[in-house]
C-alpha cells in the first residue's frame, strides 16, 4: 500500500531529482535551461513521487563495440563500460537521497535490434551483453539490470525477431525524411548514425562517395530500428523516466545523459576507449588518440584502457 504525497512535495521532489539530472545532461542546445522547462521529466518524475515508489530508468544503449579498431580494445566491454555502469548505479544511490524508495535502471542494450544494419555479427552482440551482464554483478551494482531482444519474442531467431518488431513499430522512410526537413533533431541524428556507420566500414572496396551512400541508406534503417525498440520498451516498461545517450533538446520526451567526459556530444564507451589522465580524472578518445596519450592497461589478460604517461617536468 502506498502513501499518497501532498503535491507540493511531488513538486519539490521531482524539481530536486531533475536539478542532480542536469548535472549529467547530454545536449545539443547552445545554451542552458532551467528545471522548470523539462516538462516531460518532472511529469514522468511525479508518477514515481507521487505514489511513494522506486523510480524507474530505461535507457536504450550499451549495444555492442565498434567493429572500427581505431576506436577500440576489442570486441566486449572494457574500462569504458564500467565506469559508466557505476556512474549509473552511483547516480541511482543519489536519487535515492531526494526520493527514499530511490531508483533502478534497465539498461535496454539494443545492439540485436539493428546488428544487420552496423553489421555486427550475432554472436559478438550476445558476448557483449553477456560480458555487461557479468560486470554487473561482479561488481555488486544492484541498482542495474540489463534487457536485450533474447528476453522477448519466444524461442525464434534474431532476423525474425528484428522484422516483427521493424514491421509492428518502426516509421517508414519518408516518415524520417519529412521529419528531417522539419526537425532538427531527427536530422542532426541522422548525419551522427552516418558518421558512425562511414567510420565503423573497415572493408568497403568501393569509392568513398559511394560508402558515404551506403551509410546513408544504413543509417535510415538504424534509426527505424532505434525508434522501434524505443516502442517495444515502452510497451514492456510502461510509465518510465526515459533516457538517451544521444543528445536531447527541451521538450523532448527522452533526456540525454553523459556517461563519461569526452570531446565529441556523441561519444560513447562502445565507440572509444578510456584514457586515465595525470590528474586522475577519466576521458573517453577513439583508441588511435588515447594511444598517442598514455600506455596500454591489461587487466584479467584483456586491454582494458589507457593511463597517461606523465610528462616531463
Amino acid at each position: 500500500m502506498t502513501t499518497f504525497i501532498p503535491s507540493r512535495t511531488v513538486t519539490e521532489t521531482s524539481a530536486a531529482i531533475m536539478e542532480l539530472l542536469l548535472e549529467h545532461r547530454r545536449t545539443a542546445d547552445a545554451t542552458p535551461s532551467p528545471v522548470a522547462a523539462f516538462t516531460p521529466q518532472l511529469s514522468q518524475l511525479a508518477h514515481f513521487v507521487e505514489r511513494g515508489e522506486q523510480i524507474v530508468l530505461t535507457m536504450p544503449a550499451f549495444p555492442c563495440k565498434s567493429p572500427n579498431p581505431a576506436k577500440v580494445l576489442g570486441k566486449l566491454p572494457d574500462q569504458g563500460e564500467y565506469l559508466s555502469l557505476l556512474f549509473l548505479n552511483d547516480l541511482c544511490h543519489r536519487i535515492q537521497k531526494l526520493h527514499a524508495p530511490g531508483a533502478r535502471l534497465i539498461i535496454c542494450s539494443d545492439g540485436h535490434i539493428f546488428s544487420d544494419f552496423i553489421r555486427v555479427p550475432d554472436d559478438h552482440v550476445d558476448a557483449y551483453a553477456d560480458e555487461l551482464r557479468a560486470l554487473i554483478n561482479k561488481a555488486g551494482l544492484t541498482q542495474i539490470s540489463v534487457f536485450d531482444l533474447r528476453e522477448v519474442l519466444g524461442k525464434i531467431s534474431n532476423d525474425d525477431k528484428r522484422a516483427l518488431v521493424h514491421d509492428k513499430y518502426a516509421p517508414s522512410v519518408d516518415d524520417l525524411r519529412a521529419q528531417m526537413r522539419t526537425d532538427e533533431e531527427t536530422l542532426r541524428l541522422y548525419r551522427g548514425i552516418t558518421r558512425f556507420l562511414v567510420e565503423d566500414t573497415a572493408d568497403f572496396e568501393g569509392t568513398r562517395s559511394a560508402l558515404q551512400r551506403e551509410c546513408r541508406r544504413r543509417a535510415y534503417g538504424v534509426i527505424q530500428r532505434s525508434r522501434a525498440w524505443g516502442d517495444l520498451i515502452a510497451d514492456h516498461f510502461p510509465a518510465t523516466f526515459r533516457l538517451s545517450i544521444h543528445p536531447q533538446h527541451v521538450g523532448s520526451p527522452k533526456y540525454g545523459i553523459r556517461l563519461l567526459e569526452s570531446p565529441d556530444a556523441w561519444m560513447t564507451p562502445w565507440h572509444s576507449t578510456a584514457l586515465l589522465r595525470e590528474d586522475g580524472t577519466w576521458q573517453l578518445l577513439p583508441r588511435a588518440k588515447a594511444e598517442e596519450a598514455g600506455r596500454l592497461i591489461v587487466r584479467d589478460g584483456r586491454a582494458s584502457h589507457f593511463e597517461a604517461v606523465p610528462s616531463a617536468s
